[in-house]
């Protein structure tokens, strides 16, 4: 490997842990989840499987101590981390026209960790809230529930009869958590990356040097 190939080798690994390093949270995440603006949904907190996809919306109801003169300036839009427990609101705008027709029912429990390594391993604890099915002729789907301490959640809406799996549109939600913090797992890889871009770049030195020396 010549210095210009290596060069160039180092340098487009150093941009890729850059890249890394801003923010890239999709790594064994739920695909759409939240945007790399913060905790916004308004801007794109956008969630799909293999057939359907909603604009997802959570407001928190504010705190009984609030100091805000507008309570409703507090009513914050959140994706899917949830800063605390307490009374949440839920809105789902539905994209898919077709569904708008079918009864969707509404239900969201806490569920906990079964230890597995797969990002969806885990096991229903209690059931929060359900809605009964109904028609959402406007495609705006709203619920609201009482979590009372924070943990994993899911919200689901049951699509017609929810036969299949794909028809049990699951929303994980995370409570109690800051919305805006930096994904561990891409800061570690990034960091790894140029630790690693760093040490191939001394030894290549280290033995250009010692080949120079020789000869």
């Amino acid at each position: 490997m010549n210095t210009q190939r290596f060069s160039s080798f180092f340098v487009c690994l150093f941009l890729a842990s850059i890249f890394l390093l801003s923010g890239c949270d999709k790594l064994g995440l739920v695909a759409k989840k939240t945007n790399a603006l913060g905790n916004r949904p308004d801007l794109d907190c956008i969630i799909a499987n293999d057939f359907y996809a909603v604009h997802f919306s959570a407001y928190l109801q504010p705190s009984a101590d609030s100091k805000l003169a507008d309570p409703k300036a507090a009513f914050v839009p959140y994706c899917q981390q949830i800063p605390r427990a307490g009374k949440i609101f839920f809105t789902a705008d539905l994209i898919d026209r077709d569904i708008r027709t079918t009864p969707i029912a509404i239900r969201l429990v806490e569920v906990e960790k079964t230890g597995q390594s797969a990002p969806d391993d885990f096991r229903e604890v209690r059931t929060i809230t359900e809605i009964p099915a109904k028609l959402y002729p406007r495609g705006a789907v709203e619920a609201q529930a009482d979590i009372d301490k924070t943990g994993n959640y899911q919200l689901f809406f049951l699509i017609g009869e929810a036969l299949e799996e794909d028809d049990k549109f699951k929303i994980p939600l995370e409570v109690g958590v800051d919305p805006n913090r930096l994904p561990l797992l891409p800061i570690s890889i990034g960091i790894a990356g140029l630790l690693l871009g760093i040490a191939l770049f001394i030894f290549y030195r280290r033995k250009r040097r010692q080949s120079l020396q020789l000869n």
